[in-house]
């Protein structure tokens, strides 16, 4: 199954709607709140309802902070919020076990924080996080993060960005809508905007970071099926509902309704030849590229002129991921060049189905074509089952496979 979230930002964008509406699309509230527990703060209660926004039922999440016992959100009150650079919340996002909730909440952090640099003319080190750096924001962006991993989301499509106009109060004084955030964010990434006659902020640095750091693709597929629709709703009253709604859709093949056909799709490779570069810078540089989005990512042995022995690395991509990945390459390697090139790719129809086995639950893939189906263990479930258990990895494979077999029957 191939899983499209398209979110509807006519109301804006912010962390708290995002939150909400991908816990009414079904992201599981009981482990958000077991991993917002590890993480080296407290002080704060989570406050999870439905509630009526226009008359329309919608889910609000919002963080209460236990200080004054009074509701603190990022975009309506600056005044009690802790200040922190990005190194400090690197050492909050550190005790998320899970590597891509953790990836991607570090990515989106390290969004606003260029943004914020880029608007005070600072070093990104001595960028302070006056709005997004609170406790109540710290838990919207892994809300979020986790939120996506738990849809096992494959493709995100976001609308034009409605924004407001006017001013807004915040920790530098009165700002103009958009704030300079905002808008460093959106120029820097391509987002659209669009300026309507609502009085306030509708788009928050949050929020642009949000888009700015899940979107993959700009429009959605031809053929889909709606799975589900969540409505998260906004703290504030505009003339249009302040509402962000987010809709889960399965791309249909001809496969789906004839015979089994496999899906293709439209992919770019970036390559380039290094040798004059520590193995650390390609080790960091790597994770970056999948940080940011790109479909793979490999270095393969070579020798160069004068026989100097070198890597190519090989990036796979959508896209509009293109100029992002080749300014993380150039930024992070000695490289000068950048070769690319389309390439079409025909791939299995899968998904990732989750099985009960005797050491606990794991997820497994599932891959179907012409030759029928074929299942492989997720590594990182196999190691959580390994660590839980005491037992060594073939043993628990095993056992995985042996419960999919079970299941397929």
């Amino acid at each position: 199954m191939n899983k499209t979230l398209y979110l509807e930002c006519y109301s804006g964008i912010s962390g708290d709607m995002t939150v909400g509406a991908l816990l009414d699309l079904g992201a599981d509230q009981k482990k958000l709140q077991e991993l917002l527990k590890k993480l080296p703060f407290d002080g704060y209660q989570l406050k999870m309802e439905r509630c009526k926004k226009s008359g329309i039922d919608s889910f609000s999440f919002d963080v209460i902070l236990e200080d004054n016992h009074t509701h603190h959100h990022k975009e309506n009150d600056h005044s009690s919020h802790m200040h922190r650079n990005l190194y400090d919340i690197h050492k909050i996002l550190d005790a998320i076990e899970d590597e891509k909730v953790k990836s991607l909440s570090k990515r989106m952090f390290e969004i606003v924080a260029k943004a914020e640099a880029k608007a005070h003319q600072l070093p990104i080190e001595e960028v302070h996080f006056h709005e997004v750096g609170a406790i109540d924001s710290i838990v919207d962006i892994v809300s979020v993060a986790f939120c996506v991993c738990d849809l096992e989301v494959d493709d995100v499509v976001v609308s034009t960005l409605y924004e407001g106009q006017g001013h807004v109060s915040c920790q530098h004084g009165i700002l103009p809508v958009p704030v300079p955030a905002t808008l460093n964010i959106v120029c820097d990434y391509g987002l659209t905007l669009r300026i309507t006659d609502n009085q306030g902020e509708m788009v928050t640095p949050t929020g642009a970071a949000i888009v700015a750091a899940l979107k993959t693709k700009e429009t959605l597929p031809e053929n889909v099926r709606i799975l589900a629709t969540g409505i998260g709703a906004g703290k504030k009253e505009f003339k249009t509902a302040n509402i962000l709604r987010a809709m889960l859709f399965e791309r249909k093949t001809a496969g789906d309704e004839e015979s089994f056909k496999h899906p293709s799709d439209s992919i770019w490779m970036l390559e380039t030849n290094i040798d004059d570069c520590s193995g650390e810078a390609l080790s960091y540089t790597m994770e970056k590229l999948f940080e940011v989005g790109a479909k793979d990512v490999y270095y393969t042995p070579i020798y160069m002129k004068k026989n100097r022995p070198a890597y190519l690395l090989s990036v796979i991509c959508q896209e509009e991921k293109i100029k992002e990945c080749e300014d993380i390459v150039f930024t992070n390697t000695t490289t000068i060049g950048i070769r690319k090139c389309p390439m079409e790719r025909t791939t299995l129809k899968r998904e990732i189905r989750c099985i009960e086995t005797t050491y606990g639950s794991a997820k497994v893939k599932v891959c179907e074509g012409n030759h029928g189906v074929k299942w492989y263990p997720e590594y990182e479930s196999v190691k959580k089952l390994c660590m839980d258990s005491g037992l060594d990895y073939q043993t628990v494979y095993h056992e995985v496979m042996e419960c999919a077999k079970t299941a397929q029957k």
